[in-house]
């Protein structure tokens, strides 16, 4: 009989456990890992939503800039 998915998962947890019973710096390095990645992920979203933020503040200083000076009349020479 094939094991199920959650046979194998257990197997596989079980033992990665055992072997970071024996190797604490693995698991450390892991944790380390991990910590990294979601750092990046909220370091990068912070980055991107500055982004946007700076992109549309740029948008609305042409557009102001624009209708400054459309409302200019240049004098015939």
């Amino acid at each position: 009989m094939n094991p199920g998915i959650t046979e194998e998962v257990g197997k596989t947890t079980r033992s990665f456990i055992e072997t970071m019973k024996h190797q604490p710096a693995m698991l450390v390095l892991s944790l380390s890992n991990v910590g990294l990645v979601c750092f990046l992920y909220f370091a990068l979203n912070a980055a991107a939503q500055f982004r946007t933020e700076l992109l549309k503040m740029n948008f609305d200083f042409q557009k102001h800039a624009t209708e400054l000076l459309a409302r200019c009349v240049v004098p015939r020479s």
